[in-house]
């Protein structure tokens, strides 16, 4: 059984999020549907993060087992003629039968957009959260690197929907950087700059980095201070910080994995140590 990785990009608009639902039109579903009809079996595909409905993702990786004797190579080319444009595979490898994307994960980063100018581009809107009013981005900024180390985001994440799964989570989360920052608009144009928050940390639960953008929003808005982040904490109570902002301003930007031992030259040295009996 071989193990095939892949990066791939999305634009999320028109998915109801990652993983496959009945009815539903997903990213993990048109992936596995290519699948099947590459391997004439029903496939599974495991990805780094469940992204939600209208999320999108420049750097999300997935994994998949087969006997298929297609290399990473033929897949991706394949995949890219069979998938929907919204959906690109932008690299693939044969990895290490024990390689997965989901559980193997060291860190993802994460990137939140918002526009600043009063009208949005026609060719943004689908990837960045509009606000053109009063903000204090000193303040947000300053918050912002309040999020960075081990809390517990209790107050910054969405109930899974299953009381069983919520109780067995663990809250405690590790954010290894935090950061807001400003950027202008290109010279001669009036499209209006953009403040971009980035977060990079080991694991996330849901809705987390949407809340806590709308938290440093209500801190833009002067609801709420910087220093109100340490009572947010410390409350664990989800109704009490900012709101879930929308999904279209959010994108997964990469995954970082352990140095690879899960190559495809691993895998050939593991499958010659095993036919010749030494390295």
């Amino acid at each position: 059984m071989r193990n095939i990785k892949f990066i791939i990009a999305y634009d999320g608009t028109d998915f109801s999020g990652w993983q496959a639902q009945p009815g539903q039109s997903t990213v993990q579903g048109a992936l596995m549907d290519v699948l099947e009809k590459l391997t004439q079996s029903r496939l599974a595909i495991h990805a780094a993060g469940r992204t939600d409905a209208g999320v999108h993702a420049a750097g999300q990786v997935v994994n998949f087992k087969t006997e298929s004797a297609l290399s990473a190579e033929e897949f991706k080319r394949a995949f890219n003629a069979l998938l929907p444009p919204s959906i690109r595979v932008n690299a693939s490898e044969e990895v290490s039968p024990n390689f997965h994307s989901r559980w193997d994960a060291l860190a993802k980063t994460y990137r939140y957009r918002i526009f600043r100018g009063r009208v949005v581009p026609p060719f943004l809107w689908k990837y960045v959260q509009h606000d053109p009013y009063d903000l204090d981005f000193d303040a947000m900024a300053e918050a912002a690197r309040f999020f960075a180390g081990e809390h517990d985001f209790s107050s910054f994440a969405a109930s899974t929907g299953s009381e069983e799964e919520d109780r067995e989570r663990t809250p405690i989360r590790t954010i290894y950087h935090s950061e807001l920052l400003r950027i202008p608009a290109a010279e001669g144009q009036n499209a209006g700059e953009e403040w971009i928050y980035t977060v990079r940390g080991q694991s996330f639960m849901r809705h987390m980095v949407r809340k806590m953008v709308g938290t440093l929003m209500e801190i833009g808005r002067g609801k709420l201070s910087p220093g109100g982040l340490a009572e947010l904490f410390a409350l664990r109570d989800r109704t009490k910080s900012g709101a879930t902002m929308s999904p279209h301003g959010l994108c997964l930007e990469n995954v970082e994995y352990p140095d690879p031992e899960n190559s495809l030259a691993a895998v050939r040295k593991s499958r010659l140590v095993s036919r010749e009996g030494f390295e």
